[in-house]
């Protein structure tokens, strides 16, 4: 992956102070090195200016990036983060038509694409990308994302120019731009974080482009144009049909996510999708007489001090070994002390440029960094839950009922530490509410669907556009930190049209969470492993690490200038810190509210510290 960053106004010529810009150029791809180390590059135009940060992966030697292609006298231009997984199908149709190729990229097959098909083209790629696109014919500018919103892409609008990047730090490299929060802002931090509204960049006029969407910007203007959504069909397969071409699309995926010109690795953490992925790849290797490599991630001293949970039942240990040992991968047990975990909570922020997931977020970051050591491209098990219903909520008569975000159906536990005055001010109720409608009503309807059925596809829906962007977002952020290439198999978008429609009986046949994937596996991984109950990505369970967080929270108050006071209640936090923790009782999706809750407010009070935001 890479990171990408740059600028446009079609009013404006930047060539006429080429050093001053070519100098942020660099500097907006400096603050993104982390996400592409092995190379970067920058090409200034009279329109405007791109730069990237390079992780070398595909076309080792040739795929420098900006890249530019020349078409009657008019140079086209591209910067892009991601991979496309039908590049040689792509590269085969535009070869047919004339089309020549200096690189074996995939960056120079979507230039060309678009040049043959314009913005159109976009919906012909199978990956995970964000791209912009210079497009001197149509004078204009387009970024795009991809379907699922895997890889990031920011930007704002000052006037007639806009600015963009991969991360919110390469657009406060731009001169100018400063992180301010107004009520909206800290809505998003304190209302529904770590979730966020889709299409909103937290911060004060700045958005991220919304996944399957593209903006295009000329002197028009800046339209947002939709390429890819979700469409509610009647499913015509039969249950044996639905299995074997879920089989078949998971399994392809998976294939074609192994493309890489270094090697590749997996998480495998025992659980049916890491082990699916991990499966694939073993067997597509083995045919190579290649080995496997494999990660798994644990706490030290989990075994000590684990406690089985509704959300968490069982350990992944156990399952791993098997797992190993059916796989004959060359395993790697990955492991983390709470000092580490509790250091890392603000490089997390550092790496998000925002408070993030707690302790699941720094965890990811740091075992991240150490897979890193061994490769550079990783490929993961993520989002299988949203999409085939693998979460508690999906299946709790009480989450259903619920007219909220099922997995925050209780606001309480974040009121409990803010003072009254700011709790008048957010009026946080009202604000979730909103954006829980405004996603309600959003959900692709389908008018044979009886009411359960239509409830279920609201559900659904949910989990798609707001808490599996949470969890690619952190794939994406903990991974890219340490320049590391982590793909999410699941999250094809043929994956997700399909299984969409897919009723629910046949994706919980005879009860079973998540039973069509687990039917679709048969003959891939061992039954053990396969109908194995949900266990969710690992918590330490170690008290001493809750006492650390408290301990860092009492210094936090004790030296009177932390900023994240002027909205939290002192007393009230004291309370909290005084009071056992529950750890059976969530505060955001199946993250424990005791240790989440001390390990969030870290996190926002070094955010509002080490970015300097102003606060409206």
């Amino acid at each position: 992956m890479c990171g990408i960053a740059g600028f446009y106004n079609p009013d404006h010529d930047y060539q006429k102070d080429k050093a001053y810009y070519e100098n942020i150029l660099e500097q907006m791809s400096e603050t993104q090195k982390h996400r592409g180390p092995d190379d970067s590059g920058i090409w200034l135009f009279p329109q405007g200016g791109m730069s990237h940060a390079r992780l070398s992966v595909i076309d080792l030697t040739t795929g420098r990036q900006p890249i530019t292609k020349t078409e009657e006298g008019k140079t086209f231009g591209i910067v892009y983060n991601g991979e496309i997984y039908n590049t040689k199908e792509l590269r085969r149709d535009l070869e047919e038509r004339g089309h020549s190729f200096s690189t074996t990229s995939d960056t120079e097959v979507i230039l060309t694409g678009y040049m043959e098909y314009g913005p159109d083209f976009a919906k012909q790629l199978n990956g995970i990308f964000a791209f912009a696109i210079m497009d001197p014919f149509r004078e204009r500018l387009c970024l795009c994302r991809d379907r699922s919103g895997i890889k990031p892409l920011y930007y704002t609008i000052r006037g007639g120019e806009i600015i963009f990047a991969s991360e919110l730090k390469g657009i406060f490299a731009y001169p100018g731009v400063r992180p301010v929060l107004d009520r909206k802002g800290l809505n998003e931090v304190f209302s529904l974080g770590p979730a966020h509204t889709s299409g909103c960049g937290v911060f004060k006029g700045i958005n991220e482009i919304l996944p399957g969407h593209m903006l295009l910007c000329s002197k028009d203007g800046f339209h947002l144009k939709c390429y890819w959504k979700l469409e509610s069909r009647p499913h015509e397969d039969s249950y044996e049909e639905t299995i074997e071409k879920t089989s078949f699309l998971v399994q392809d995926s998976i294939r074609r996510q192994m493309v890489s010109d270094v090697p590749i690795c997996t998480f495998l953490s025992g659980g049916v999708d890491s082990s699916l992925v991990s499966a694939v790849c073993a067997a597509e290797l083995k045919k190579q007489g290649k080995q496997l490599t494999t990660f798994s991630f644990d706490f030290i001293n989990n075994d000590k001090f684990f406690k089985a949970s509704t959300f968490q039942p069982s350990q992944d240990r156990p399952f791993v070994d098997q797992m190993v040992k059916f796989l004959d991968s060359d395993h790697h047990y990955l492991e983390c002390d709470n000092g580490t975990q509790a250091d890392r909570l603000y490089d997390s922020v550092l790496a998000h440029d925002l408070p993030a997931m707690g302790d699941i977020d720094s965890s990811l970051l740091h075992f991240c960094s150490m897979v890193k050591q061994f490769n550079k491209v990783a490929l993961t098990g993520e989002c299988a839950d949203e999409i085939f219903g693998g979460y508690p909520w999906f299946h709790k008569e009480e989450c259903f009922k619920a007219q909220t975000f099922p997995w925050t159906m209780d606001l309480g536990t974040r009121k409990a530490i803010l003072k009254d005055k700011f709790l008048d001010y957010l009026k946080m109720d009202e604000y979730v509410m909103e954006a829980y409608e405004k996603s309600v009503a959003e959900t692709p309807v389908l008018s044979e669907d009886n009411p359960k059925e239509a409830r279920r596809r609201e559900i659904s829906y949910l989990n798609l556009r707001w808490f599996m962007q949470t969890l690619l977002n952190r794939m994406d952020r903990g991974s890219m930190y340490s320049g590391l290439e982590a793909r999410v198999p699941f999250a094809d978008h043929r994956i997700i049209e399909y299984v969409w429609n897919v009723p629910w009986d046949m994706k919980t046949r005879d009860g079973v969470v998540k039973s069509l994937l687990r039917q679709s596996g048969r003959g891939l991984l061992p039954d053990e492993i396969l109908f194995r109950r949900k266990s969710p990505y690992p918590k330490t369970y170690d008290t001493n690490y809750e006492a650390l967080l408290a301990r860092r929270v009492e210094e936090m108050i004790a030296g009177g200038s932390a900023p994240v006071m002027e909205f939290l209640d002192e007393k009230k936090l004291e309370k909290l810190l005084a009071s056992p923790s529950d750890y059976g009782k969530p505060w955001y999706g199946q993250l424990m509210a005791g240790p989440q809750m001390l390990a969030y407010i870290l996190q926002i009070n070094y955010w509002l510290e080490k970015y300097h935001i102003s606060v409206e």
